[in-house]
């Protein structure tokens, strides 16, 4: 018998979404459900990162997610893909920037061509008067590049000031102790 406010485990409905192509892997909408990891390689050693994203994608990984968050990432991620192809892989790369997204995109173009998609989270677009810029300067590169963009937002990517106040609320509310029975 289930307690009160435990979930059962199983198949469960699927939140509606927009289907969009990630390097020839549909995501979203009604796709099956794909693997996607991440490499924890320096993305400016080339032949390292190609070899885990090689690792990943014959371990099952449908869709490789990769750090660009300096110049030498990005300058790096085309010969990624190059060095992938010719080891015979075609995973699609996720480029995930942090705070200076908008710029490696506009200052490597080939970087900006390769990425089959970019992730990026609301905390570390920028800040204050800057965001809607950098944000929107992401957004037009995608589109001018014709490459999804993917808006992944975790607790170490909340804007600062945001999770600040939300915490300082939360504070100041009242505690109110809950029981599963």
């Amino acid at each position: 018998m289930m307690q009160a406010g435990m979930i059962q485990a199983g198949p469960q409905d699927r939140r509606r979404a927009v289907s969009v192509d990630v390097g020839g892997v549909r995501v979203g909408g009604g796709a099956p459900v794909v693997v996607q990891s991440m490499t924890n390689t320096d993305t400016a050693d080339v032949e390292g990162t190609a070899r885990q994203v090689a690792a990943l994608a014959r371990a099952g990984s449908e869709i490789v997610r990769i750090t660009v968050d300096r110049n030498e990432a990005a300058a790096a991620v085309p010969h990624i893909k190059e060095r992938l192809l010719k080891m015979g892989f075609n995973v699609p790369i996720v480029g995930d920037f942090h705070y200076i997204g908008h710029k490696l995109l506009a200052d490597y173009p080939a970087c900006a061509e390769a990425l089959d998609k970019y992730r990026i989270n609301p905390g570390n677009v920028g800040f204050k008067d800057k965001k809607d810029r950098q944000f929107s300067a992401i957004v037009e590169c995608a589109i001018k590049h014709g490459k999804p963009v993917r808006i992944g937002a975790n607790w170490g990517s909340l804007d600062q000031e945001l999770l600040t106040h939300l915490m300082d609320e939360n504070a100041r509310s009242p505690i109110r102790s809950r029981r599963v029975r």
